[in-house]
């Protein structure tokens, strides 16, 4: 395969990513964010809520998928706006913002392992 079509089949991957992230982050956010206005206007304190988030495994793994695809999404936004923008393109600028993604996402995958715990 000749570089201009792995080039166009790498932008069509991460346009793919893009779009599978946004539309995980949608329905994330959506219940994210229900989740807790219906708590705090049940009453519930940050500390109830996340003692009742508290050792269930769905709610980690809704959290970690969540984390995941904002990480991606955010990173592939990103890489997009430096190419446009400064002109930061190559292996090297997208390996950094590969990283950059990983990085964002372990932090959030992180903080929903301290709420299984």
């Amino acid at each position: 395969m000749n570089r201009s079509r792995q080039a166009i089949r790498g932008q069509t991957h991460l346009w793919v990513v893009q779009r599978v992230t946004a539309m995980l982050l949608a329905v994330a956010v959506t219940v994210h964010l229900v989740t807790i206005i219906g708590a705090v206007r049940g009453g519930l304190s940050a500390t109830e809520i996340l003692g009742r988030l508290q050792g269930h495994e769905g709610w980690l793994i809704f959290y970690v998928v969540f984390a995941l695809a904002a990480g991606l999404h955010g990173a592939i936004g990103l890489r997009a706006i430096a190419a446009e923008t400064i002109g930061l393109r190559g292996r090297g600028a997208d390996l950094a913002w590969l990283a950059a993604g990983l990085a964002t996402a372990a932090f959030g995958i992180r903080a929903a392992i301290g709420l299984y715990a």
